[in-house]
């Protein structure tokens, strides 16, 4: 899974603190699955009244509230919840150009993104191969590289493919 639907600055985490401000559980639900729903609808319900008993109530409630919401969201997904992870963790490269994809309204950016990085991999992965078959008739192991690195580029490709076509962020379990 990538890495910030668990993150205090996460897109769950930044859903369920809009619904607290804003007194409106319909801020979170979309981002749960609607068997989950009754459980956030509570828990809403019980962080708005533990938020009126003072700041560090409120602290408590908000952080439960979170948790519950991303624990939700996450066995929506089929993925277990493992905590809440502190803001500001890399989510590498392709997270940031595939929001502000979204921002802008253009895939431009990300398709450059990925076209550029799938590219670089392809290349580097055929050359490995490329050039452990020039060598590839001296001997066993000069063959075994080989062969290993060609069935890795194959492999390789089959995974990029199958993730490129698969349904995005349906509800399965992440490997």
């Amino acid at each position: 899974m990538p890495p910030h639907c668990d993150s205090l600055d996460g897109p769950v985490v930044t859903a369920a603190r809009k619904a607290l401000e804003g007194r409106d559980v319909d801020q979170i639900l979309p981002y749960v699955p609607e068997e989950g729903e009754r459980e956030v609808r509570e828990a809403f319900s019980l962080t708005a009244k533990a938020r009126t008993f003072g700041r560090e109530a409120q602290e408590v409630a908000d952080r439960w509230f979170f948790e519950t919401v991303v624990r939700v969201h996450r066995s929506g997904e089929g993925a277990p919840f493992t905590g809440l992870k502190p803001a500001g963790l890399d989510v590498g490269p392709v997270i940031p150009v595939a929001e502000h994809a979204l921002d802008v309204g253009s895939t431009d950016e990300l398709t450059e993104a990925l076209c550029g990085i799938i590219r670089e991999q392809v290349e580097e992965r055929h050359g490995r191969a490329m050039a452990l078959k020039k060598h590839a008739a001296e001997g066993v192991a000069a063959a075994r590289a080989f062969v290993e690195a060609s069935l890795g580029v194959q492999v390789w490709a089959h995974h990029v493919y199958k993730q490129a076509i698969a349904v995005p962020h349906a509800p399965t379990r992440h490997s």
